[in-house]
This record gives structure tokens, sequence and C-alpha cells, in this order.
């Protein structure tokens, strides 16, 4: 199995622009990120990006830098059109890691495209852990996913899917312990060939609601194969809090 990594990678953030270049252990977030990538097997690093400040930052990191357009509305837009520059085969191997993930494990980019390519009916695959905790369930940043028996996703939610009509209605109740609901992680892998017709879906309202690109996908009709992990994901770079408190866990490690 052979697989590249794209790291969409754009200055302005809602939250916190600029947060890409922020630092932590005097290096930047993305420069970290790069470094996991390319410990995950990857055969070529590339990182996509809007802005010659983030291009500049990673000149020296030996990876690959590809200036896109500022108009694309996702990350996976912005790799499909590095799919059509790059010019590369239907069947090549593409995995979407986001630059604001420092702490990503290797071995799970290698497992998301490891899972694509032993699922040949899929268009794309992603990752999953167990929920375990109520209140990770009920926060609207930690997605949820269900699957059916072969892990394809079923649906995304920021809402706490599956609902436990029997325990749920009492706020105090926990989990039940055969609680068959998964956080998502967000990461993705694809073919090129998909990519090369993500952008053509048709408008998808579900994605415009949960503000989760996946649904597109999913709407369309489209299958995602779904990998798990046992350990959920060390929290990704949305807030300065976000970032203090990724700084405090590095400096632990």
């Amino acid at each position: 199995m052979h697989f590249k990594v794209v790291i969409p990678a754009r200055y302005e953030s809602t939250r916190f622009p600029g947060k890409l270049l922020s630092t932590i252990n005097g290096r930047t977030i993305i420069s970290h990120v790069i470094d996991l990538a390319k410990k995950s097997g990857a055969e070529e690093v590339i990182v996509a990006t809007d802005d010659q400040r983030i291009a500049e930052s990673v000149a020296t990191s030996d990876c690959h830098v590809i200036m896109t357009r500022k108009t694309h509305a996702s990350g996976t837009d912005r790799i499909a059109e590095v799919a059509l520059r790059q010019n590369w085969s239907p069947e090549t191997l593409v995995v979407n890691v986001q630059g604001d993930e420092p702490f990503i494990p290797p071995a799970l980019i290698n497992s998301v495209a490891q899972t694509l390519w032993d699922t040949p009916d899929a268009s794309a695959s992603t990752a999953c852990f167990p929920v375990s905790d109520r209140e990770d369930l009920f926060n609207p940043n930690l997605v949820k996913v269900v699957l059916n028996y072969q892990n394809y996703a079923l649906y995304f939610s920021r809402a706490p899917i599956p609902w436990s009509r029997d325990t749920f209605s009492d706020e105090h109740n926990n989990l039940p312990h055969d609680y068959p609901g998964f956080g998502h992680i967000g990461i993705y892998g694809y073919r090129a060939k998909f990519l090369s017709e993500y952008s053509n879906l048709p408008f998808s309202p579900l994605e415009a609601f949960e503000k989760l690109e996946q649904l597109r996908m999913l709407q369309a009709g489209r299958r995602m194969v779904v990998t798990h992990t046992q350990v959920p994901p060390a929290p990704g770079i949305d807030t300065p809090g976000d970032l203090e408190r990724a700084r405090e866990l590095l400096s632990k490690l």
C-alpha cells in the first residue's frame, strides 16, 4: 500500500486566526503535524495552503508546498485542487491530516489509509473511538458517528446519537454499558477519483445545518468506511485556550 498525506492549511480561522503558526515548545503547530505525517509511512507529505506566511514557515520542513485558491469551502475541496493539479492516478490514496492536530498518532494516519485500501467499495475512510463519557456525548464540539455492521458510516452529528430513550431522559444517568456510540476523529482518506468528483456533489442541507463536510458525501450516497481506535484523540487547536492546554500536555510528554 502506498499513500500520500495532504495537510490543508489556511491562515484565516474564525476562532483563532494564524493558529497554525503559533508555537508549542518553540515550533509551529503545523511543523509538529508535518513531522507526525512523515512518520506515518506516507510516500509524500504535502502542505496545501492559500497563504504565503504558512508556505514560508514550512519551506525548510522537507515537504512539498502547493499554493491553492482562497475560495475553498472545506479542506476536502482544497485537497481536490491538489489532486487535480498533481494529475494523480484515480486509485491514488490521499489522507487528509488537519493542520491543527499536533498530536495525531502516525499509526492512525496509516490505519485510515490501510482501511480504505482494504475496502474497494468505499469512496472515503475516517476514524472513530468509543464514547464512554456522557459529557463528551452531549458536547456539540465532539462529532458523533453511528455505523452499520460493515463499519460504514450511517450518519454523523453534533447531537448525541444514537439516542438512548430509556436513559437519556434522566440527566443523571450514565451511558449504558453497551452503548454503541462513537466519537469521530477528523481525519479522512480518499481515492483521487473521488476527489475529482467531490466538488460537483449536490448541495447538502445536512452539511449546511450540521457544518460537517462529510455529510455531503453521505447524502450523495457515497460510502465512508470507518477504522476504530480505542484511544481518544488529544484535542486539536481551535482556540487560544486549546493552545495553552496543548503546551501543557506536550511539556509532560
